[in-house]
């Protein structure tokens, strides 16, 4: 049997608050830009996932954003769809749709709402943020290729919190019974949900040992290490026949200090001109 060598990075269980590159920042700068003009988002659960998507969309994924359903090209499902401001920032800065539609996100008149619709906005593949349907999509999308012979790659992002939900284990259960190695599930493990800890809600531990458990090959990465995380995700599939999962170690509202791991931001409206000043400000300052 072929197999790839798998080399596991353990990730720290609190990623420290490294320096953001110029890159993470003006992302995160143009987040924050599309929260002061909708007034309401979950920016916490944005900046947690943000490093993941641009690594993926800068490094790692094929596809065109001129033919948005170019039929082998790479998937990517945002599961955890409250953070989509990161995937929408993502999109627009490779060419899905222009820039003007970030600062008209969750108006009428605009192509982006509160969370992701297939259908409406260019470059998003499922219609998420109903937790735990992110994953059984997925494994549709890669059993089609599988029978078709196709050769894309398909990758899901879920939530620590949406870890709670039971069709993600029934979805991990099918996914390995059909060796779908095409398949890479990358879990933001911020350690939050809504209005606790993720230990208090209910405990995910032991964590990896669950995925590998469910069939997968799994790996921990900081998942705010630009670096590790283009390592982790140019190795995959991690073995022939087995999907993949990235156990990705992050920060909630990763980049500004005054809102990491601070639930009164997991979903905030109402934003007062002196908050996103304090948003910016934090920004620099990290």
């Amino acid at each position: 049997m072929n197999m790839k060598t798998l080399s596991i990075t353990t990730a720290e269980h609190t990623p420290t608050c490294a320096q953001l590159d110029s890159r993470s920042k003006e992302l995160r700068r143009t987040i924050i830009r599309m929260f002061e003009a909708s007034r309401r988002g979950h920016i916490g659960s944005a900046f947690s996932v943000m490093e993941i998507l641009r690594v993926l969309y800068d490094d790692i994924m094929q596809y065109n954003p001129h033919n948005p359903r170019q039929i082998n090209r790479d998937r990517c499902i945002l599961s955890k769809g409250h953070g989509c401001l990161a995937l929408y920032t993502i999109l627009a800065d490779k060419g899905f749709f222009p820039e003007s539609e970030l600062w008209k996100f969750c108006q009428a008149e605009g192509i982006l709402g509160g969370h992701p619709e297939y259908g409406k906005t260019p470059g998003v593949e499922a219609s998420t943020g109903s937790l735990g349907h992110g994953l059984p999509i997925g494994i549709g999308f890669a059993l089609n290729g599988k029978y078709e012979r196709l050769n894309y790659r398909t990758f899901v992002i879920i939530g620590d919190g949406e870890s709670d939900e039971g069709s993600n284990w029934e979805a991990a259960m099918c996914a390995a019974k059909h060796k779908l190695s095409s398949l890479t599930v990358l879990v933001d493990y911020n350690k939050y949900q809504s209005y606790d800890s993720t230990y208090a809600v209910m405990d995910l531990e032991p964590f990896v040992d669950k995925w590998r458990a469910f069939g997968f090959s799994v790996a921990e990465v900081n998942g705010h290490d630009v670096t590790a995380l283009r390592e982790s995700l140019g190795r995959v599939p991690f073995h022939n026949e087995k999907p993949n999962a990235i156990i990705c170690h992050t920060i909630k509202g990763k980049g500004v200090e005054c809102i990491e791991n601070d639930l009164s931001w997991h979903h905030k409206s109402k934003v007062s001109d002196e908050e996103i000043a304090a948003l910016l400000n934090g920004l620099e300052a990290c």
